[in-house]
């Protein structure tokens, strides 16, 4: 009977607008508070237990180095570079929004991050070169899912300390989808460019192409050390994302001189702002995955797919639906957290790779980031845009056809589209 009413109870905040991380930290309390022999302090114990690892340092390092990108003007570098890149074909100034996202997906790791430094950026200049603001913002938004995917990305690394397989094996995984997403969406980008006519820059001189690759070098080099040095197994997750952020500072004070002292005040309150509400989240998932432990809810599920389901293709359908469900109202850690530990021993006896499951659930998850009502990329890119979350939603609907086209690529030919090791 508690266990209904603890489902009633989390359904019922959730559509009152409760923040996530409050509505499972509300239902983890009621429900252990149900339970006579554990004490009430169990769920503080629990939420502190569930940040004590060293790997989730990575977040507020790769946050605050996302930060530091925007604050430094790093982004209009990368901008640039993009357009003398792609910005003489038909729809340049789109084709470069998508493109920089992948180049931005390669340092920061944060996908809110980029559709804020990029769209801040792009999609006024979109609007004034005759973009209409749907595609403008659709675009923004939709190419900052490769943020999470592309390595490095902070989900990757929680997955990674959830299920102990190789943080870097699930980098190398992530490169090739997200590459072919970010191309996937500069397919669509073109043709629909030429339906619409919208404008294209002049081709970039050599020496101004070289130009710009200098002043971006030092930025473009930051994920090559990054995953270099995390695949070689020169630095952990934790200390990479460590490095990146004082690289990044580094060369945003003495290289581009586009940060002074009096900066570092504000870019440090928005890191552990944002740092604060993810992990918040991610300590109310972990004290609301003891007490679902309590109910046993992995051994009724494993149970349940063992007595009704005898193919790996119908389980791999069931988890990206059900994670594709789960990311329009929750953030990918907490999600991750409550519902990784649950489908990983099925997932093993159904024979599949926690790669293979690692970037299906990661990818899935992406989704959530531009589907309302969760959305975040979406939201913020509908704020910039001043559009309205309907018209924004309906924008980005075929980039998360392509999405969703890749990733059934990645279930039919894993062995094709993933690097491993």
């Amino acid at each position: 009977m508690i266990g209904w009413f603890l489902i009633a109870t989390f359904v019922i905040l959730m559509f009152i607008g409760v923040p996530i991380a409050f509505v499972i930290g509300i239902v983890s309390f009621v429900g252990i508070l149900n339970i006579d022999y554990i004490p009430e302090v169990r769920v503080p114990v629990s939420m502190l237990n569930g940040l004590n690892s060293f790997v989730l340092l990575a977040v507020p390092l790769f946050i605050l180095t996302a930060n530091l990108m925007n604050s430094g003007k790093i982004s209009q570098k990368l901008i640039d570079f993009a357009l003398s890149i792609v910005g003489h074909i038909r729809g340049g100034l789109a084709h470069a929004n998508i493109l920089v996202s992948m180049m931005f997906a390669g340092v920061s790791g944060a996908s809110q991050a980029d559709t804020a430094g990029v769209g801040k950026v792009l999609i006024p200049n979109m609007k004034k070169q005759g973009y209409d603001a749907e595609t403008s913002v659709g675009i923004t938004a939709a190419s900052s899912t490769v943020g999470v995917i592309i390595p490095p990305s902070i989900p990757m690394i929680i997955f990674a300390g959830l299920t102990n397989v190789s943080v870097g094996a699930l980098f190398l995984a992530g490169i090739i989808p997200g590459v072919a997403i970010g191309l996937g969406m500069m397919i669509f980008v073109f043709i629909l460019s030429i339906r619409r006519g919208y404008p294209k820059n002049q081709r970039a001189s050599l020496v101004h192409f070289l130009k710009l690759f200098v002043q971006s070098f030092p930025a473009l080099l930051t994920p090559v050390i990054l995953i270099g040095g995390i695949i070689t197994g020169f630095f952990t997750a934790t200390e990479a994302a460590a490095f990146a952020s004082i690289y990044t500072l580094l060369i945003c004070f003495f290289v581009y001189r586009t940060l002074k002292v009096k900066d570092l005040y504000g870019i440090m309150v928005d890191t552990l702002t944002l740092s604060s509400l993810s992990l918040f989240a991610l300590a109310a998932a972990s004290a609301l995955g003891e007490l679902m432990s309590y109910y046993q809810l992995s051994m009724i599920a494993s149970e349940f797919f063992t007595n009704n389901i005898d193919s790996r293709w119908v389980f791999i359908l069931i988890v990206v639906l059900f994670f594709l469900f789960i990311g329009t109202f929750m953030d990918a850690i907490p999600a991750m957290i409550l519902f990784i530990p649950v489908v990983l021993p099925i997932s093993t006896a159904f024979g599949i790779d926690p790669i293979l499951l690692g970037l299906i659930t990661i990818i899935s998850l992406a989704v959530g980031l531009v589907t309302p009502p969760y959305g975040l990329c979406l939201l913020l890119a509908a704020k910039i845009g001043d559009i309205s979350i309907e018209r924004s939603f309906m924008a980005v609907i075929p980039y998360i056809f392509i999405v969703l086209f890749v990733l059934l690529l990645i279930v039919l030919f894993p062995d094709v589209m993933l690097f491993t090791e």
